[in-house]
C-alpha cells in the first residue's frame, strides 16, 4: 500500500511543470556529477583498491549515461512530462542515480573500517547537499534522490554498534544523522519558498513594465491627439492676429495684436517643448544619420540669430570657425534644435555684453571628427546650486523667471537628452557675475561632401527666433521669420496671377486662363483651419475652393483644375496621403499639381510618409502667414524651374 501510495504521489508530481524543472536542472549538473564521481573514485582509490574504484566509476558513469536517454524528451523540450514504460524509468534513473553513488559507503565502512566510516559520512552528506540543491521546487524529486542518501547515513549509528562503540556514541551518531536530515529538508523548503518569491516578484515586475508601458504608449497617443487638436486653435490665433495687425488703424491697435501674436508663439514654443519632452521620456526619439554640411549650419545659425542679437543691443561672436570640417556625418534637424535652445537661453539671461560660439574641433581616429562648441555669455552666472538643478525638467532655478522670461525649463533638459542621443556630451560651468558657458562635446562621422546647402530658416529656428523676440517684436523683428516680399501685402489687396506654361492643346488650359487669380484647394476636416488659411490667402486674391475631408477633395479635383492644393493629413474616413495618392493615379486635371502637406506631425518618418505619398512640400501647424506663403513662394518657385528645364531640354 505504501508503495502505491508512493507511485501514485510521484505519477502526479510528474504531471507538475516543477517536475520537469528539477529535472532539468539535474541535466545542466551533469559534469559536476561526473567529475564528482571521478574524484570519488580516485580520492578513495588507497582505501578501496584500483579495481574497485575503477569498476564503481564505470558503473556510476553508465548510470549517468541512462540518465541522459531516459530523460531526454524533458530535457530537450520536446516535452514537460514522461509517460508509459519512460515514466517507470525515470524514477528508477533517480534512485539508481543516487543509490549507486551512495553505496560506495558500504565499502567503506567494510574496509575502511571505522576511519572509512567517517569517509563514507562526509561523502553521502556530500551526496545529500547536492541532491537537496538540484531538485528545485519539486518535493518528489527531492524526496527519491535525497531519501537514499538519507537512508545511507541512518546506517551510520548500525554500523558504529557493530565496530564496538559504547551506547552514548551510538545514540548521538543517531541524532546528529536525524538534525542533519531535518536541516537538509528546512534548508530545501527555505530554498523553495525563496524561488517561489523570486517568481511572484519577476511574475510582479514584468507585469508592472508592461503595465508602465501601457501606461506611456497611452500617454504618448493622448499627447499627441492633444498636440494635434491644440495646433489648430493655435494656427487660427496665429493667423487671425496677423491679419487684424496688417489691417491695423493706429498703433494701439497693432500692439493689441502684436501681443496676441506673440501669445499664439509661446503657445506654440510651448506645446512643442512639451510633446518632446514626452517623446524622450517614452524613449520614441531618434536621431538620423545623413551627410549635412557642419561649417554651412553653424554658419546659417549665426545669421539667423545676428538681427536678434542686435535688436537687443548684443554683440554676437564667432571664434575658431576655421577649425571646423565641411562633410559630416549625422543630425542636422536636432543639432540646430539644440544651438538654437542654447543661443536662445543665452541671449535670454544676457542684458548687456556678448554671446560668443567658441568652435574647436580635430581629427579622431578610426575616422571622423570631435567638434566642441561652446555658448558663453555676459549674464548674471549662477550659483552651485542652480547649475545642479540646471538641466531638471520644469525647473527654472531662479524664482520669477517663468514670469519674467515665460517657458517650462524644458529647453535645456531636452538639449541635453537630444545629445545623449546623439552620444555626446552637454555640459555648463558658470560663476556669480560671470556668466555661463555651455560646452556642446560631439563626434561626427566624415561625410560625403553635400551639393546643396542646408537650409537656412527651418520651423525651429523661426520657433526659437520668435520666443526670444517675445515682448520685443516689432515689425522688422517679424521680417525675419518670413519672406518680405510676401509677408507685407499693400494696402489694397494684390492679386496673386498665374501665368500658364502649359501646352495651349492641354484641356484645362486655355487663353482665357492667363492672368486669372491663382485657384487653391484647401482640404481640412477643422472648419477653422480651412478658415485660417483662406484668411491668410484672400489679400493676395487667391480663388479659394475648400473641401472637409479626402472624399469631398476627390470630387471636387475631378471636374475643377487647381494650382495648388493645401491638404490636411490626419483627417477621418480618407487621410490626406491617400487622398493625395489617388489624386496623383487618376488622370484628371490635378494629377501633377503641388500639393502642400498642412500636419502637426513633423517627425522625420512622418514627413517621409508625406514624400512618399506624392506630396510636395510640408507646413507644420500651428499655421502661421510666413510660414504659408514662404512654402506657396518655394513650392511656385520650384515648379517653375522645372517648366524651365522643359523648355530648355524640349528646345
Amino acid at each position: 500500500m505504501a508503495i502505491a501510495k508512493v507511485g501514485t504521489q510521484a505519477h502526479g508530481a510528474a504531471h507538475e511543470g516543477d517536475w520537469a524543472t528539477a529535472i532539468r536542472q539535474r541535466r545542466k549538473a551533469l559534469l559536476q556529477r561526473l567529475g564528482m564521481g571521478a574524484a570519488t573514485a580516485m580520492i578513495f582509490s588507497p582505501l578501496l583498491g584500483w579495481p574497485l574504484s575503477v569498476a564503481w566509476v564505470l558503473g556510476y558513469f553508465t548510470i549517468q549515461a541512462l540518465d541522459v536517454w531516459v530523460f531526454s524528451p524533458i530535457n530537450s523540450g520536446r516535452a514537460e512530462q514522461l509517460t508509459g514504460l519512460r515514466w517507470v524509468a525515470g524514477w528508477m534513473m533517480l534512485t539508481a542515480n543516487a543509490g549507486f553513488f551512495g553505496s560506495l559507503s558500504i565499502p567503506m565502512w567494510l574496509l575502511g573500517g571505522p576511519m572509512g566510516g567517517i569517509c563514507a559520512v562526509m561523502l553521502l552528506s556530500a551526496g545529500a547537499i547536492y541532491s537537496v540543491i538540484n531538485a528545485p521546487r519539486s518535493t518528489s524529486v527531492m524526496l527519491m534522490t535525497a531519501s537514499v542518501q538519507f537512508l545511507y547515513l541512518a546506517a551510520t549509528p548500525v554500523f558504529m554498534a557493530i565496530y564496538g562503540a559504547s551506547t552514548g556514541f551510538v545514540t548521538a551518531a543517531a541524532i546528529a544523522v536525524g538534525v542533519f536530515i531535518t536541516y537538509c529538508l528546512s534548508t530545501w523548503q527555505r530554498m523553495n519558498e525563496a524561488r517561489l518569491a523570486e517568481g511572484a516578484a519577476r511574475v510582479e515586475a514584468d507585469q508592472k513594465r508592461m503595465d508602465a508601458e501601457r501606461i506611456m504608449e497611452g500617454r504618448s497617443a493622448f499627447l499627441a491627439a492633444i498636440g494635434h487638436d491644440l495646433r489648430t486653435p493655435i494656427s487660427a490665433i496665429l493667423a487671425g492676429a496677423a491679419e487684424l495687425e496688417r489691417g491695423a488703424a493706429d498703433t494701439s491697435a497693432r500692439s493689441q495684436a502684436q501681443l496676441i501674436t506673440d501669445a499664439g508663439f509661446m503657445m506654440k514654443a510651448l506645446l512643442d517643448d512639451l510633446l518632446d519632452h514626452a517623446k524622450l521620456d517614452a524613449g520614441h526619439m531618434t536621431v538620423d544619420q545623413v551627410d549635412f554640411n557642419l561649417r554651412e549650419l553653424l554658419n546659417q545659425t549665426v545669421r539667423l540669430w545676428r538681427g536678434p542679437a542686435r535688436a537687443k543691443g548684443l554683440k554676437l561672436r564667432v571664434e575658431g570657425a576655421s577649425c571646423i570640417p565641411d562633410s559630416v556625418r549625422g543630425d542636422p534637424m536636432r543639432l540646430r534644435q539644440v544651438l538654437n535652445n542654447l543661443i536662445s537661453n543665452a541671449m535670454k539671461f544676457t542684458d548687456t555684453g556678448s554671446i560668443t560660439l567658441r568652435l574647436n574641433a580635430w581629427a579622431e581616429e578610426p575616422g571622423g571628427h570631435a567638434v566642441l562648441i561652446e555658448v558663453a555669455d555676459t549674464g548674471p552666472g549662477m550659483t552651485a546650486d542652480q547649475l545642479a538643478r540646471l538641466f531638471t525638467p520644469f525647473d527654472q532655478t531662479i524664482a520669477g523667471v517663468s514670469a519674467v522670461h515665460g517657458g517650462t525649463g524644458l529647453g535645456l533638459a531636452i538639449s541635453r537628452q537630444l545629445v545623449q542621443l546623439m552620444d555626446g556630451r552637454l555640459t555648463a560651468r558658470s560663476r556669480p557675475g560671470s556668466g555661463a558657458r555651455f560646452t556642446l562635446s560631439l563626434h561626427f562621422q566624415a561625410g560625403e561632401a553635400v551639393a546643396i546647402p542646408t537650409p537656412a530658416l527651418d520651423q525651429q529656428s523661426r520657433d526659437a527666433i520668435a520666443r526670444s523676440l517675445s515682448g520685443r517684436r516689432s515689425a522688422a523683428a517679424e521680417q525675419i521669420a518670413a519672406p518680405q516680399p510676401l509677408y507685407e501685402a499693400p494696402p489694397a489687396p494684390a492679386q496673386l496671377v498665374v501665368e500658364d506654361v502649359a501646352a495651349p492643346e492641354a484641356e484645362y488650359a486655355d487663353e482665357e486662363d492667363e492672368g486669372r487669380p491663382m485657384r487653391v484647394l484647401v482640404v481640412d476636416d477643422h472648419d477653422i483651419n480651412r478658415r485660417a488659411i483662406q484668411l491668410i490667402l484672400q489679400p493676395l486674391g487667391c480663388d479659394i475652393a475648400t473641401a472637409a475631408d479626402g472624399m469631398a477633395a476627390l470630387k471636387i479635383c475631378e471636374h475643377t483644375a487647381f494650382d495648388l492644393i493645401f491638404m490636411d493629413v490626419r483627417m477621418p474616413e480618407l487621410d490626406g496621403r491617400e487622398t493625395t495618392r489617388r489624386i496623383r493615379a487618376g488622370n484628371g486635371p490635378n494629377a501633377g499639381v503641388p500639393i502642400i502637406a498642412v500636419t502637426a506631425d513633423t517627425a522625420a518618418e512622418d514627413i517621409a510618409a508625406c514624400t512618399a505619398a506624392g506630396m510636395t512640400y510640408f507646413v507644420p501647424k500651428p499655421i502661421t502667414p510666413p510660414m504659408l506663403l514662404g512654402a506657396i513662394t518655394h513650392v511656385m518657385t520650384m515648379a517653375q524651374s522645372d517648366d524651365v528645364e522643359a523648355e530648355t531640354v524640349a528646345a
